[in-house]
């Protein structure tokens, strides 16, 4: 047996508290959930859908939309919310490039978001191969808007630039959490060095868009959420996205509360009046859920902002 998390094996056992009823997938069209499968497992692909054990796969995989997951299905971090498997890597495909490029242009998409599993293991944490697909895929579907959702690169120096340099429309970084909750959720990572990263990434290349998310029900308070936001705002952060953390097994970090959807409501007019371009703020907001209408509108609000300021 295959045992996903050995580094949780000796945690306490947290009981998954039963979901609230306004926390409900949906799946569309069964017809399409079955051709989007069939496509990523045709090219041998990881998605984060399934992975990350998704609550939106079969809503987003009924769209043909998926979140292709490069340089395997391992990640060398074990953070302890996350359900993506933890170890020893396998080499990195050569031919992934080629596949997520054949595979965006099979499903069609207008816009396509790449993550990764964290590769501390390699020496630039797989900068040159995130570039490698994110270009390779630019060059089979010239009008597909590309999102990459990268790590952190920690104690990478500057291997970051690769991927912000690469042709991309969209450079996503999750914060995930509060500060304070750090050690205890996320101990491979540092706060404020992903907020740095967001913030090199603007600076690097202002015509793209920055885009951050975080979790609730983690046991973080009102006051930290809200200074969260003046950090990413500080960072010039455009998008911000804000949604339910959801248990994936008892072994994993105990989940504090479900969120109601009125304080998510509440959380995005604050985040909007705060100066993000866009909020997407729900109990199922993911960071790449419905990412394609939502770049779309926050090209449109970019625009509009322009012209405004050619008008003063």
């Amino acid at each position: 047996m295959i045992i996903r998390h050995p580094e949780k094996i000796n945690k306490p056992s947290n009981p998954i508290k039963k979901k609230p009823k306004w926390i409900k997938s949906k799946i569309t069209n069964s017809q399409n959930y079955f051709i989007t499968k069939s496509i990523i497992n045709k090219n041998n692909l990881n998605t984060v859908c399934q992975e990350a054990n998704c609550p939106n796969i079969t809503e987003c995989w009924s769209k043909r939309h998926a979140t292709f997951m490069i340089m395997g299905d391992t990640c060398t971090r074990a953070c302890r919310f996350c359900d993506v498997k933890t170890g020893k890597p396998k080499p990195l495909d050569v031919l992934e490039p080629v596949k997520i490029a054949k595979a965006t242009k099979e499903l069609n998409l207008k816009h396509v978001v790449i993550t990764s599993v964290d590769r501390d293991d390699l020496r630039d944490g797989g900068a040159e191969h995130f570039s490698e697909v994110i270009n390779e895929t630019r060059k089979l579907n010239k009008n597909t808007t590309i999102e990459a959702l990268t790590p952190d690169f920690l104690r990478k120096g500057n291997a970051y630039k690769k991927v912000v340099e690469a042709n991309l429309d969209v450079f996503n970084h999750n914060i995930e959490t509060v500060p304070s909750l750090y050690l205890k959720v996320r101990p491979g990572s540092r706060y404020f060095a992903s907020l740095e990263l967001l913030k090199l990434a603007k600076k690097i290349n202002n015509k793209i868009f920055t885009k951050s998310g975080i979790m609730l029900g983690l046991g973080e308070e009102r006051d930290e959420i809200l200074q969260l936001m003046d950090d990413l705002i500080s960072a010039e952060v455009d998008f911000l996205t804000i949604g339910q953390y959801l248990q994936p097994s008892v072994k994993h970090y105990p989940l504090k509360r479900y969120v109601r959807p009125e304080e998510f409501a509440e959380l995005k007019r604050i985040a909007e009046s705060k100066g993000f371009l866009i909020v997407a703020s729900s109990p199922l907001t993911r960071s790449s859920y419905h990412a394609d209408e939502d770049f779309y509108k926050m090209k449109k609000l970019r625009e509009n902002q322009s012209q405004c300021h050619q008008l003063q």
